[in-house]
């Protein structure tokens, strides 16, 4: 194990969570140096700090890194943000307990968006700066932040892409790591200017643009505002942020094919065909349910509520412009379908992703006609192209684990003292970092409640979701063997 180059590279990422500590302070200053300026200030210093400890002990080329260092890495990485990201929260006090600071830091950089907050705006702006800025590091992923600063030779540069990217959204890009770094970010930042310009533009306040632009290109959902989108009273708000939540949900690669070939047709494939005809079936079962079971008088209504909460859990955004925790079950069912497939690979979305999902499929499709037909021979294919049986594999692999986490989280939450519907929601909304559930967790409400021990379980849950398993999995059986 190179615990040198680990180290230094582990310390890149504070270096990131502290630059935003310091705009954060600087929002603060500008805000005649609010409440959260000495909580902001203590913890950028401690973050900078430990950041830059490695690179005044670690002297020399320490870059070189094997495999299972790169996933230690990534690990860490998310970790120590995760500690180093509650510091404001913790010394700022009011509701944030030290759990309760751990969870909004955990929900804050997975992107998954749940809150503990009854009084959101009770917060001062440099705070929730602070709160939005983690979605808008961990949209990215703090690893490929890190990589924006390495070296274009780094081999470690090209390892930590494989891991950080699944091979599904790899497949999209077809440049080589360095190159793919800068789409990513080219990208998001553009983007995040879009839609800032956008809604400041729709009549939100500067401030209250950028927060949401943060949060909307992170698909993450912490807003400035208790009632979340639903406090504007603004259709042409809802319209914008349904169209940007649904966007941020697509294969990065694809957006940045559409920019660079000025055409439609990057998103003529069989991948984003699935991905909207989900919302729209989806949407309109919901609307459906609320016309004929849920007590709404008027089909735009309806319409307008279904089609805003289905985009948004689809897309693991998370926000909300109407109450869910008395719909009918079976719109609450369609939601938590919702909530497992969520948006594309290579975007910044969780949940198992509907590339995997039309994969798994396909691949079930094909096994009966193998039943039907067995001397024939047939593939999954997807947008015209034979997927080999070890990606297949891997996919319906992945499908299982994450069923499993489910599963055992879901009892894990309800033996903490969970209600039913709060645990089976709360945690596929965790994994899949949707953030909102049913019930008690629903869009308009939080994870308050909720046991301390279920918080924990829940944050769990939302890393296993965001590096999508198999690296902490991986690393903990590293550890394990190296201890023996």
């Amino acid at each position: 194990m190179n615990v040198k180059a680990i180290s230094v590279n582990v310390g890149k990422a504070l270096l990131v969570s502290a630059l935003f500590m310091f705009l954060s302070i600087v929002v603060s200053l500008v805000n005649g140096q609010d409440s959260a300026f000495t909580p902001l200030l203590i913890s950028f210093i401690i973050t900078l700090i430990f950041g830059s400890f490695p690179f005044i002990f670690v002297k020399g080329q320490q870059q070189i890194l094997s495999l299972n260092d790169g996933f230690l890495t990534i690990v860490l990485s998310w970790l120590l943000s995760f500690i180093f990201g509650m510091l404001p929260y913790v010394l700022w006090g009011g509701e944030f307990t030290l759990a309760n600071a751990w969870f909004e830091s955990v929900s804050g950089y997975t992107t998954t968006g749940s809150t503990i907050l009854n009084d959101i705006e009770a917060l001062p702006k440099s705070l929730l700066f602070w709160r939005s800025s983690t979605h808008y590091i961990g949209g990215l992923g703090v690893v490929v932040f890190l990589l924006l600063v390495m070296p274009d030779a780094s081999p470690y540069r090209l390892k930590l892409t494989n891991m950080e990217l699944s091979s599904l959204s790899k497949e999209g890009y077809r440049y080589r790591s360095s190159k793919t770094i800068y789409i990513i970010t080219m990208v998001y930042v553009i983007l995040t200017i879009v839609i800032f310009i956008s809604l400041w533009a729709a009549g939100m306040s500067s401030f209250d643009a950028l927060n949401h632009a943060f949060s909307i290109a992170a698909t993450g959902g912490f807003s400035t505002r208790n009632q979340s989108i639903g406090y504007f009273q603004s259709d042409l708000i809802n319209v914008l942020v349904m169209i940007f939540m649904a966007v941020a949900a697509l294969h990065f690669g694809l957006m940045y094919a559409v920019f660079v070939t000025r055409s439609l047709k990057p998103l003529n494939n069989t991948v984003v065909k699935y991905y909207f005809s989900s919302i729209v079936v989806m949407s309109v079962v919901i609307m459906m349910s609320l016309k004929f079971q849920g007590g709404y008088e008027t089909w735009g209504k309806a319409a307008m509520d279904s089609f805003f909460t289905v985009i948004s859990y689809m897309s693991t955004a998370g926000f909300a412009i109407c109450d869910n925790s008395m719909w009918p079950w079976l719109a609450g069912i369609v939601l938590i379908l919702a909530s497992f497939q969520c948006g594309c690979s290579g975007s910044t979305t969780g949940g198992l992703k509907v590339d995997r999902v039309l994969i798994s499929f396909k691949a079930i499709a094909n096994e009966v006609k193998r039943r039907l037909h067995p001397s024939s021979i047939f593939q999954v294919k997807m947008s015209g192209q034979h997927l080999p049986d070890s990606t297949v594999n891997s996919v319906l692999m992945y499908i299982v684990v994450y069923i499993a986490v489910i599963f055992f989280s879901i009892i894990g939450v309800l033996l903490c003292g969970s209600e039913v519907p709060e645990a089976v929601s709360g945690v596929i909304a965790s994994v899949g970092s949707v953030g909102p559930g049913l019930a008690e967790v629903g869009c308009m409400d939080n994870y308050s409640a909720q046991p301390v021990m279920a918080k924990f379980i829940y944050t769990f849950d939302m890393f296993l979701g965001r590096v999508e398993i198999f690296p902490v999995l991986v690393t903990m059986s590293l550890l394990f063997k190296r201890n023996r």
